[in-house]
C-alpha cells in the first residue's frame, strides 16, 4: 500500500479531472439505486392496481434516469481514462529522466531489459490500477453500501439473512487478493528474465547465427518463456478459483431471498414489488463483489509494479554531485592525475579492479593505457569523466578533485569514444553532431576527415544525409568507430578519451587517425586505451596495467628496456626480431 501512496503525487496535477470522474460515479450509483424502487412501484402501484398512469409516468422516469446514468457513465469512463493515461505518461517520463541521471553503476545493477519492463509493462499496470480505482474502486463500495441500506429499508428480515453471505464474500476477496500480490511480483520478475533473453538474442542475432547457436538460444528462450507461462497459469488459476466461489455465494443469496421472501409474501408482510426490488438490491450488492474481484486482481498486479517502479525512482545515483559542487573553469589545461586511486565494482571491496593507481597525464600530451583483457584499462579511464567514483584515493583534473565538480562541467571539456560503439537511428550528420548540435557543416566535415570517415561517407548514397539504421547495422565495425571518433572530435574537447576506439580499423587507417587527431586537436590531452601495441608506439607516455595495478610506465623505448610485461606484449604481437632490429 505504501508503494502505491508514493506514486499518488503523480495524480495531483489531474485532481480536478479525478474529482469530476468521482462525481459522475456517485451520480451513476445514485441513478442505478433508484431503478429497483421504481420497478417495485410499477408492480405494486401500477400493474397490481391496474393504474396505467403510474405505469407510464414511472416508466418515463426510469427511461430518463437510465439515459442520465448512461451519460454520466460515459463521462466517468472518459475522465478516468484521461487521468490514467496522463499519469502513465508522467510516470514514463519520470522513469526516463531518472535513468538519464543514473550513473554507470546504477545501469549495471538494473540492466537494460529490467528498466524496459519497468518503463513499459509496470507503468501500464499502475495506469490500469488508477483507472480501475476511479471506475470501480469507488463505485463498488458506494453501490454496496447504498444497496445494503435500501435492502434494510425494504425488508430488515431479508437484509439480516443476507449479511453472513456478504461478509463471507468479503473475506474471500481479501484472502485471494493477499495471495495474488506475490504471484504478480514473480510474474514481473519472470518477464524481466524473458526480456533479457529476447534483447540479447535480437542484439546478437548475427553472432548466434555465426556460431550456429540457434538451438541453444531457442532453448534459453523456451525456458524463460515457459517459466513466465507457468507463473501466469498459477495467477490465472488463483483468479479463476475466486469467481466460482463468489458466484456460488450469489446464487445462495438469491435462493434465500426467493424462499424467505416467498414466505413473507404469503403471510402478507411483503408485496411482490418489494421482493423484486429487494432482489435487485441484492444483485446490486453482490455485483460490486464481482467488481472488487476484478479490482483486487488489478490491485495486486499494480502494487507489485508500483514497488518495482519505486525501486527505480528511489534509487540514488551512485555518483552524486555535492551540494556545493563547482564548475571547471574554461579553458582548462587538461592535466589528469590519479592519486592512489582504487576501484571496486558494485562496492564489492573483496574484488579490486584497480588498486593504488598513482600516475599523471600531461596536458596536451598523449597517454596510452595498455594491458591484458581484464587488467582495468576501461575502468581507469571511466574514472576521469566520473562515470564511476574511485572507491579509494582521488582523481584530479587541473588539480581539482572530480568529486567536487559538477558532472556537466566535466563533460563540457571531456569527450569519450567508448569501447562499445553506439550509433543512433538518424543521418550520419546527426550522429556526428550528437554532442554538439550547433556544429557547422565545416566542423562536421573537419571532424569526419580527422577520423578518416569523410572518404567512405562521401561514397554513401546520400553522403552525410545517409540514414543510419538501428545500432548502425548498415555500417561496418570500422565505419561505426570512425563516426564515433568524429562525434567526439566535433565537440573540440580539452580531454579526449579513446577506449579501444580503433580496434575495428586496420593499422594503416589507425595511424592516419592518430596523426590527424594530433594535428587537428593540438593542445588536447589524449588518453587512449589499447590492446594493440601498434596503437601506442608514438604515445608520449604508456601506462602498463597488470591485474589492476601499474606494472610500468614510460615511453615505448623506455619500456622495451625496463618492462618485461611490455616486452612480452610487444614480442607476442610484432615479434622479437622486430624489437632486436630497432
Amino acid at each position: 500500500m505504501n508503494e502505491f501512496k508514493k506514486l499518488l503525487h503523480f495524480a495531483r496535477p489531474y485532481w480536478k479531472l479525478a474529482v469530476f470522474s468521482l462525481v459522475m460515479l456517485v451520480a451513476m450509483v445514485g441513478f442505478d439505486l433508484a431503478v429497483p424502487r421504481l420497478v417495485g412501484r410499477i408492480i405494486d402501484k401500477g400493474i397490481r392496481q391496474k393504474d396505467l398512469t403510474v405505469v407510464m409516468t414511472t416508466s418515463a422516469i426510469m427511461l430518463c434516469i437510465s439515459m442520465l446514468s448512461a451519460l454520466v457513465a460515459v463521462l466517468n469512463s472518459i475522465s478516468s481514462i484521461r487521468v490514467g493515461e496522463n499519469i502513465a505518461r508522467d510516470l514514463r517520463e519520470a522513469i526516463f529522466v531518472k535513468i538519464q541521471n543514473f550513473s554507470y553503476g546504477n545501469i549495471d545493477r538494473f540492466s537494460t531489459a529490467k528498466l524496459m519492463v519497468r518503463l513499459m509493462s509496470d507503468t501500464a499496470a499502475v495506469q490500469r490500477l488508477f483507472q480501475m480505482s476511479l471506475r470501480i474502486g469507488t463505485r463498488a463500495p458506494l453501490s454496496m453500501i447504498g444497496s445494503i441500506v435500501l435492502m434494510f429499508v425494504t425488508s430488515k428480515t431479508l437484509a439480516l439473512a443476507m449479511m453472513p453471505i456478504l461478509v463471507v464474500s468479503g473475506i474471500v476477496i481479501v484472502f485471494f487478493s493477499t495471495r495474488l500480490e506475490p504471484f504478480f511480483r514473480t510474474v514481473q520478475q519472470r518477464l524481466d528474465r524473458l526480456n533479457t533473453v529476447l534483447q540479447e538474442n535480437i542484439a546478437g542475432a548475427r553472432l548466434v547465427k555465426a556460431f550456429v547457436r540457434g538451438k541453444y538460444e531457442a532453448d534459453r528462450f523456451d525456458t524463460a518463456n515457459a517459466s513466465l507461462a507457468q507463473e501466469n497459469i498459477h495467477v490465472m488459476q488463483l483468479m479463476a478459483s475466486m469467481s466460482p466461489i463468489l458466484t456460488l455465494l450469489i446464487n445462495i443469496g438469491i435462493v434465500l431471498v426467493v424462499w424467505l421472501g416467498g414466505l413473507q409474501t404469503i403471510h402478507g408482510n411483503l408485496s411482490l414489488g418489494q421482493i423484486i426490488a429487494f432482489t435487485n438490491y441484492l444483485m446490486a450488492t453482490l455485483q460490486p463483489l464481482t467488481m472488487m474481484t476484478q479490482l483486487s486482481n488489478n490491485w495486486a498486479n499494480g502494487l507489485a509494479s508500483a514497488k518495482r517502479i519505486n525501486e527505480v525512482l528511489d534509487a540514488e545515483p551512485e555518483v552524486a554531485e555535492l551540494p556545493d559542487a563547482t564548475s571547471l573553469p574554461s579553458p582548462i589545461q587538461g592535466e589528469i592525475e590519479f592519486d592512489h586511486a582504487g576501484f571496486h565494482y558494485n562496492g564489492d571491496m573483496d574484488i579490486a579492479v584497480l588498486e593504488n593507481i598513482c600516475t599523471r597525464a600531461e596536458p596536451g600530451k598523449t597517454t596510452a593505457v595498455l594491458g591484458a583483457t581484464g587488467s582495468g584499462k576501461s575502468s581507469l579511464v571511466n574514472l576521469i569523466p566520473r562515470f564511476y567514483d574511485a572507491s579509494a584515493g582521488s582523481v584530479y583534473i587541473d588539480s581539482q578533485n572530480v568529486r567536487t565538480l559538477k558532472g556537466d562541467s566535466i563533460l563540457e571539456h571531456v569527450s569519450i569514444v567508448p569501447q562499445d560503439t553506439v550509433l543512433f537511428s538518424g543521418t550520419v550528420r546527426d550522429n556526428i553532431r550528437y554532442g554538439r548540435p550547433e556544429a557547422t557543416e565545416e566542423d562536421v566535415i573537419a571532424a569526419a576527415t580527422a577520423a578518416q570517415a569523410h572518404g567512405f561517407i562521401m561514397n554513401m548514397p546520400a553522403q552525410y544525409d545517409t540514414h543510419i539504421e538501428e545500432r548502425g547495422v548498415n555500417l561496418s565495425g570500422g565505419q561505426k568507430q570512425r563516426i564515433a571518433i568524429a562525434r567526439a572530435l566535433v565537440c573540440k574537447p580539452s580531454i579526449l578519451i579513446l577506449d579501444d576506439a580503433t580496434s575495428a580499423v586496420d593499422v594503416e587507417t589507425e595511424t592516419k587517425i592518430h596523426t590527424a587527431i594530433a594535428k587537428s586537436a593540438q593542445g588536447t590531452t589524449v588518453v587512449m586505451v589499447a590492446q594493440r601495441i601498434s596503437t601506442v608506439l608514438n604515445a608520449d607516455k604508456i601506462i602498463v596495467l597488470d591485474k589492476g595495478r601499474i606494472a610500468a610506465e614510460g615511453t615505448h623505448r623506455e619500456l622495451l628496456r625496463t618492462s618485461p610485461i611490455y616486452r612480452e606484449i610487444y614480442d607476442s604481437q610484432l615479434g622479437a626480431g622486430v624489437r632486436h632490429g630497432l
